[in-house]
């Protein structure tokens, strides 16, 4: 019944998007760890399914943890970077034995008959006994071994805040397969991309260890869900079993710790939230004020996007910064309150922008971490009630040092092949916040809110591309943006407009404004008169063939297009110039101009 209602959303979606497909896998695991020696072996079945039109004659796995030796290509590419990347603490090169990670597969097999696979680090090539045609599944079955490396980066163990096991990207994982062929990059410590589906998984560990998951706990009577005697629990031998499901993902996580306090906070629409943090005094105040400022966030994040689709959502100390998963984040736990809700914020808002609108970061890595850090800055603007004049204008700020700093390379590139990793920062989160502050500004606050809503329910369980969220704001808006995706995402083309003149003409007074750099954008131009009086003019450009609707509480002059091709444009205003006191190009500040010192004219007595 599954496959079947996997095909025919796939036909759905081929009716609705075109040529849009998505694979699907199913995956039961079980994994059992020895704590002391941070070694885990397990076994994996994995049913696939080829939604796509191609006939497939292999497939690829990732071996994250093969990336954590010295010598990989990641410890390779740390060291040859223009600048250095300071999620990294370690040099992987140094790392001892005992420190470092791996994960081996053995006893592949397709449908029961034996494969030979060819591993190549973190990527695990694997030919097919049998093709599989587009509709067709197969079942693989394998075993692995691993080790668990020191924590690094996201994951691995004994941080360095005490979590023993923060166990993400653990596991033989499918890569994906879309439109574009395989996504088989070898990892170098940036970013993902998962086939949707089921996941089944038991972990066995040591009774002394509490367990955080992706995914509901199916066998809470068994293992004492409410941890209530954790004394008692370290008293006990042997181990025990977690056993979770979750249920149209694309990853499973989980951490474990014999010190984790666990707390459940009633969520917005029935949602449990689920908070896992070290018995540590000095932490223990922040993490209870935590609880229902995220209940606050969660429903921020369901009004402004779409309603979380999950009843669980875990925040679980652990990890190092902070990193979003399916149904839960690891984040490091000994902050500063309003740190512990940036963070939390910020990973919680990627259940939207990533987990349910899965984009490939590794090629629009853009559209996860910007569009999270512009929803999560205005969540915690409103509720903590910072009342910022601006809130973005962090985000705004980044992108303009990155614009002037000589690195910037076009948002389209690689997360992978960035020369600088500061021009990677800058691009990801804070220019791709910048691109919906301006959608906004280009389309109006309210449409830029409503193309977000659609975008989630069209979107939402699948892998949407950048040219999609455009589709929908031109249906929403009536403006064309295709203009505004290339200059943004596709060049480095920058935005620079300037007040050249100001000049008096009798009873008019007339505005020679010019572009003076590449990207063009449409204009909004206050007027303050020295009686007390103000408008606004707004100039659209040809490229968009339509305008915005007038967002303020003030006179609002439409004016005709500026022709992209033009570089100057003249205004004449009904005001003599004496009778004027200001003149300010953009006067939301939404517009990323990188020289705002020419975008003003104020009157000078004489």
């Amino acid at each position: 019944m599954r496959s079947l209602l996997i095909l025919l959303s796939v036909l759905l979606s081929s009716s609705i998007y075109g040529q849009y497909w998505q694979q699907a896998v199913d995956y039961t695991i079980e994994v059992e760890m020895d704590h002391e020696t941070a070694q885990y072996n397990g076994t994996e079945t994995v049913v696939y399914t080829n939604n796509s039109p191609e006939t497939l004659h292999k497939v690829f796995f990732h071996l994250y943890y093969n990336a954590f030796q010295p010598g990989s290509e990641m410890a390779i590419r740390l060291k040859n970077a223009a600048d250095k990347n300071r999620r990294f603490k370690v040099d992987i090169d140094s790392l001892t034995p005992q420190q470092q990670g791996y994960l081996k597969v053995s006893g592949l097999t397709q449908d029961g008959i034996a494969l030979t696979p060819e591993e190549s680090e973190t990527i695990l090539e694997v030919p097919l006994a049998k093709a599989l045609a587009p509709g067709e599944s197969t079942t693989f079955s394998l075993s692995f071994n691993g080790q668990v490396p020191d924590v690094i980066r996201r994951a691995g163990k004994n941080s360095k805040e005490g979590i023993a096991f923060s166990m993400a990207q653990w596991y033989p994982k499918m890569a994906e397969y879309d439109y574009e062929g395989w996504n088989a990059d070898p990892y170098t410590g940036r970013e993902f991309h998962g086939v949707w589906g089921d996941f089944d998984v038991k972990i066995t560990l040591d009774k002394s260890f509490t367990v955080a998951a992706s995914g509901y706990l199916q066998n809470a009577d068994d293992i004492g869900r409410g941890y209530s005697d954790r004394k008692k629990a370290k008293s006990k031998k042997g181990k025990i079993t977690w056993h979770y499901v979750a249920p149209n993902v694309h990853d499973f996580t989980w951490a474990a710790d014999p010190e984790y306090i666990h707390d459940t906070y009633p969520g917005p629409n029935d949602v449990t939230l689920h908070f896992f943090y070290k018995n540590n005094p000095e932490i223990i105040e922040n993490w209870k004020k935590l609880q229902p400022i995220t209940a606050k966030l969660m429903e921020y994040f369901n009004e402004k996007v779409g309603p979380y689709p999950y009843k669980q959502y875990s925040v679980v100390h652990g990890g190092d910064g902070g990193m979003e998963y399916a149904m839960l984040t690891l984040i490091t736990g000994n902050r500063k309150f309003g740190s512990l809700v940036g963070v939390t914020a910020h990973e919680l808002a990627h259940s939207w922008f990533q987990h349910v609108l899965a984009t490939n970061e590794t090629k629009h890595e853009w559209m996860d971490e910007g569009f999270t850090s512009f929803i999560s800055t205005l969540a915690e603007n409103e509720i903590l009630e910072e009342n910022q004049e601006f809130p973005l204008g962090g985000s705004y700020r980044g992108y303009l040092r990155l614009a002037t700093s000589g690195i910037e390379m076009p948002q389209a590139t690689n997360a992978n092949r960035y020369k600088h990793n500061a021009a990677y920062e800058s691009t990801a989160y804070s220019k791709g916040a910048v691109f919906l502050g301006q959608l906004g500004y280009i389309i109006g606050q309210d449409k830029l809110f409503e193309t977000l809503q659609t975008y989630y329910d069209e979107w939402k369980f699948k892998h949407p591309r950048p040219n999609d969220l455009r589709v929908i704001a031109e249906r929403v808006s009536g403006i064309q943006l295709q203009w505004y995706l290339t200059d943004w995402t596709q060049t480095t083309n920058r935005i620079d407009y300037s007040l050249a003149a100001v000049e008096d003409k009798g009873e008019e007074t007339e505005i020679r404004l010019e572009r003076k750099e590449l990207m063009p954008m449409p204009l909004e131009i206050l007027v303050q008169l020295k009686d007390g009086g103000a408008e606004l003019h707004y100039i659209p450009i040809s490229l968009m063939r339509g305008e915005k609707e007038n967002p303020y509480d003030m006179a609002w002059t439409q004016h005709p297009d500026w022709k992209w091709a033009s570089p100057t444009y003249s205004l004449k205003l009904s005001h003599k110039k004496e009778d004027i006191e200001a003149i300010v190009i953009d006067p939301s500040n939404l517009m990323a101009d990188i020289d705002k010192s020419n975008n003003y004219y104020v009157d000078q007595p004489e």
